[in-house]
């Protein structure tokens, strides 16, 4: 599956546009996933209920989040064989009409034994991750394909956060509309799958599978080869020690990540006294994280790809995946609540990355075999999610020993990237499609403005200056002042019984703006994005000091007022060189060696 086979493919991901099937393919696919994984991880927060009212024991809701994870190890690895024959488009029309059933039928379970079968079930719909990733490989070039992945499933995988945040909200609602827990939690999961269900039908009618057309109408008209030209792609994969070595990488990463989701809520409420709002915020943020922390991972796999070429790709996998391992092992060891919730940010920070890392690396195993070889490393998320959903069911063994554990095995894992190695001709064929790639975009993007060269790292390095320094500094602070402001969330709890749920919804929005928008800001990543959400937050800071409101107690009007300030200049002039937004606005030279041009790094 060559770039001479698939033609068209885009060179520059342009976010605000629809226009292109590139783009259109790029967000339906993202946005399919992000309902799925919402869907997915739907009942998650809600477990606290569905534990108590069908009486479940530790061990049972152990074996229900192994099979809420298990059956997409199969699923994932029929979904990739069924992309290379019949198609993203057709393929994940189906899965969303199919899956959205028992999303939206679990709500007749009523007992541990169809509790079970219905998340074993549900299962199914988490195999749409494979068809995210095959549909955007397919669609882009070398030179943007890590960013375009990381990018989509990091979106998608917010769905996993969201879930945690608005579900408990949902579940609030039907209660108040004067329905019993009983009915609130099966309500909320028939929302879930009907809107996974309407997804389903659009996803037909606005997506193409390459970017000149549909299988069916190309193999008709032999531009693309026949079902038969792929027949073994999955023999082929699967015999590839690549495959299963980046199979136990993504166990380490996505595996955690799924089994985060499943019990964060749970280890909130268990070990720290969190209530179920407060406990689903701060699961939700470890989710949230994928705003920015997937697509970092790709765009730093890319930019690796640039100097070092595929190796270089995997290098960062391997760092990625260690220092997850590192962070996970600290996070398990944490008593004190916003500490805990400190270093699982950071934590979340690394597993997404090595995510999006990843798969950055995926497209160049195998281009004939890519929706098997993206079902089998897929699979292996899931996998991980099921060997680590074993040790939090064991009743003598305590979760945040669990977590120590897992991290350990993590560290192992990131050892198996020393088995993906890619031959020289390989490395000069990537080589050659990254040049081209880039080719291509520079001499569409010199119709519009002369070219920038992008600085490499000493370069960057020397760019740093006092501005940017502060919007670290600012990033993080705003990070740590979220992470405290949980510790006022119980008051807005006990609103939420007066004022309905405006007061949850209020605070949820300054935690998630000041803990996932100061991490962007920080990094330098939708600078001015993560800086104008902020701004309404301190507006009203402002608002409530000068009246002695809830921030007046630990922040001054005139400190207030100057970190609005700072924010808008943000806003204004962007972040600066020393970001990786510069990284990404910097996309034009190509590297040395590169015929007919001049050198860039």
């Amino acid at each position: 599956m060559t770039d001479e086979i698939i033609k068209n493919k885009a060179t520059r991901i342009d976010l605000f546009s629809l226009k292109t099937p590139q783009m259109r393919a790029f967000h339906m696919s993202w946005f399919a996933f992000f309902l799925c994984f919402f869907a997915w991880f739907g009942i998650a927060p809600l477990m606290v209920v569905v534990r108590d009212e069908l009486g479940l024991t530790k061990t049972q809701v152990g074996n229900t989040i192994i099979a809420s994870v298990a059956v997409t190890i199969v699923a994932r690895l029929a979904i990739g064989w069924l992309c290379d024959r019949i198609g993203p488009r057709i393929t994940y029309t189906w899965l969303l009409l199919i899956g959205s059933l028992p999303v939206m039928t679990i709500g007749f379970a009523d007992s541990y034994y169809s509790f079970l079968l219905f998340r074993l079930a549900i299962g199914v719909i988490g195999a749409s991750f494979v068809i995210t990733q095959y549909h955007t490989s397919v669609m882009f070039a070398p030179n943007v394909v890590g960013t375009a992945n990381a990018t989509s499933a990091g979106w998608g995988n917010l769905g996993g956060g969201v879930t945690q945040m608005i579900m408990p909200l949902i579940f609030a609602a039907f209660v108040g509309l004067g329905y019993s827990d009983f009915w609130s939690w099966r309500l909320s999961m028939t929302v879930a799958g009907i809107v996974c269900f309407g997804t389903g039908i659009a996803y037909y009618f606005f997506t193409t599978d390459l970017p000149n057309g549909n299988f069916k109408e190309l193999r008709a008209s032999g531009e693309y080869h026949p079902p038969e030209k792929i027949k073994g792609s999955f023999r082929e994969a699967a015999k590839d020690k690549r495959v299963w070595a980046l199979f136990f990488v993504y166990a380490a990463c996505f595996g955690v990540e799924l089994t985060l989701n499943n019990i964060a809520a749970l280890y909130y409420t268990d070990y720290f006294g969190l209530g179920l709002k407060t406990a689903g915020l701060v699961a939700g943020l470890f989710g949230l994280m994928n705003i920015f922390a997937r697509t970092t991972g790709g765009i730093i796999g890319d930019k690796f790809a640039a100097r070092w070429g595929l190796k270089g790709r995997v290098k960062w996998l391997f760092i990625a995946l260690f220092v997850e391992s590192l962070a996970l092992m600290f996070f398990s060891r944490m008593t004190i609540l916003p500490v805990a919730i400190g270093s699982m940010v950071v934590f979340s920070l690394f597993v997404q990355m090595s995510e999006g890392a990843t798969y950055s690396v995926v497209p160049f195993i195998n281009k004939k075999a890519l929706g098997s070889v993206a079902g089998i490393v897929g699979a292996g998320g899931n996998a991980g999610a099921v060997a680590a959903g074993f040790l939090f069911r064991a009743e003598k063994l305590t979760w945040p020993t669990a977590l120590l554990i897992l991290g350990g095995a993590v560290m192992v894992c990131s050892f198996a990237t020393l088995a993906v190695t890619f031959s020289p001709a390989a490395e000069k064929e990537a080589k050659r499609e990254y040049d081209k790639a880039l080719a291509d975009r520079r001499a569409a993007e010199l119709e519009r403005a002369p070219a920038i060269p992008r600085p490499a790292l000493p370069e960057l390095l020397g760019s740093l200056r006092p501005i940017a320094v502060l919007r670290i500094y600012l990033g993080v602070a705003l990070a740590i002042k979220g992470i405290y402001f949980i510790m006022n969330m119980d008051a807005f709890e006990q609103l939420s019984g007066t004022l309905g749920d405006l007061p949850t919804v209020v605070a949820w929005y300054v935690v998630a703006a000041h803990v996932v928008g100061g991490a962007a800001l920080a990094i330098g990543l939708g600078t001015r994005f993560a800086a104008l959400v902020n701004i309404p937050v301190l507006i009203g800071a402002i608002l409530a000091a000068s009246s002695g409101g809830l921030f007046a107690s630990d922040s001054t009007l005139q400190f207030t007022m100057f970190v609005l300030l700072v924010l808008a200049l943000f806003v204004w002039q962007g972040s600066g060189k020393f970001s990786v937004d510069q990284l990404l606005r910097r996309p034009t030279s190509l590297p040395v060696g590169s015929e007919g041009l001049s050198p860039s790094q």
